[in-house]
Order: structure tokens, then sequence, then C-alpha cells
């Protein structure tokens, strides 16, 4: 195992030597171009690569991108994109999740393709002979791979913007709630600050009561009533006195 490790690192040595400025150059250009949420590009790795290859990838690309290696002005950015694919790559959940596109976008292209055989007699036939030999080796072509990178570009897109979307609206939501936790706890502040404000003034509400209260009974003791007025007895007849003339 040690002796294929130093095999591969003598290669790795021997390979870095040959590498001029301008390959290292055109590598830093190739990474910053790629399609960012393919980290299976960063690396210029084929979708059925194993984690042993996503290592050994990463290290000969680094090595070539390194800052203290290149002198692209960009080779710091090309550096740190190299090193988030690799951390995706190597992130079973990431990787899944990546791999899982490939599939759906695998499928898309099958199902397109057998639209067109059935539209193709001669090609019907030849796929029927060749018993499935006739599709493995379209999927193992360049016309294909080519598809499918661009395939699971338009998948990995439309999945990122359904999940910044999806993001979006939960940050919304978040916000609205927070806003009305807010305006509620406004709500029982000012109620609170109302009650206490009552409270501090009871006292003197209550001594004011009790002064007015006393001085009422007061006023009464000291009073003087108007007199009784008599009233007329309606049963009462009167005599009218003449009146004497001039």
């Amino acid at each position: 195992m040690g002796d294929v490790k130093v095999d591969d690192d003598a290669i790795l040595k021997s390979f870095l030597a040959e590498v001029g400025e301008v390959e290292r150059d055109n590598e830093v250009v190739r990474i910053l171009s790629c399609f960012k949420l393919n980290p299976f590009e960063h690396l210029n790795l084929s979708f059925d690569s194993s984690t042993d290859d996503v290592k050994r990838q990463y290290r000969k690309i680094s090595l070539m991108v390194h800052p203290d290696k290149c002198k692209h002005p960009q080779a710091q950015e090309a550096f740190g994109a190299l090193a988030k694919a690799q951390q995706l790559l190597l992130n079973d959940q990431e990787r899944d999740y990546i791999l899982t596109q490939v599939q759906a976008a695998k499928e898309e292209l099958k199902m397109k393709r057998k639209e067109q055989l059935k539209k193709d007699t001669a090609s019907k036939l030849k796929s029927l002979v060749d018993e499935g030999k006739h599709e493995q080796i379209y999927e193992q072509s360049e016309e294909f791979q080519k598809e499918l990178k661009l395939k699971v570009r338009e998948i990995l897109t439309n999945q990122e913007w359904r999940r910044r979307k999806m993001a979006m609206r939960i940050s919304e939501e978040e916000g609205r709630l927070k806003k009305d936790e807010e305006e509620q706890k406004e709500i029982r502040k000012k109620k609170r600050e109302h009650e206490e404000q009552l409270e501090g003034t009871r006292e003197n509400r209550v001594s004011s009561w009790r002064d007015f209260m006393k001085a009422g009974k007061k006023a009464k003791k000291g009073e003087t009533r108007p007199p009784k007025l008599k009233t007329e007895d309606p049963n009462k007849s009167y005599v009218q006195r003449p009146v004497k003339k001039g």
C-alpha cells in the first residue's frame, strides 16, 4: 500500500514539474467557468467517480492552482472553489443529493431517446437485436455525456431555484411571525406600564375621594334649609270680597 502511494507521489511530482504557467492559468479559468452547483465539474470528474477518485483529483488540481504555485490573480478563488467541491463530494448527504439529480437527468434522457426510437424504425430494430447493448454504448458515448451534463445543470438549477424560493417564503413567514410577536410584546408592555401608573396613583386617588366625602358630610351638618312652602287646601272655599266702587 505504501509503495503505491510513493509511486503516485512520484507520478504527481513528475506531472507538476512539466506543468507550465500557461497550463496553471488555464486550469484556474476552467475551474472558475464551471457550473457552480456541480462539484464534479470543478474536479473534472465523471458522475460515477469514487471518493478515492475525488481525493486524488483534488490533490492533483489543487497543487496546480495553489496560490503559492500559480501566479494567476484568481488562483485563490479557484483554489477555494476546488476545496468546496471536494468537501461536497466527500459529504454523503450532499453527494447522494447530486447523484439523485444525475439519475433523474438520465431517466429524462432515456425517455427522450425512447420517443425518438419510436419514430426511427431502424434504430429501434437495432436496439432490439443488440438486446440493450446499443443503449449501453450510447450512454457511454461522448454525445450522451454532453447531454447528461447539460441536463444535470438544468435540473440542479431548477432545484436550487425551488430551494431559494422556499427559503424566501420561510424567511418572510418568520419575519411576519417575529413582527407579530414584537407587536404583542409592545401591547403587553404598554398595558403593564398603564397598570403600574394606575397603581402608583391609586393612593392619591383614594385619599382625594376620602377628602371629598368628608367635605360633603361637613357641609350637610351646617347648611341652612329653606322653609317649607305651605300648600293650599284644594277643598277650601274662598269668598271673594266685594270691590268698592269709587
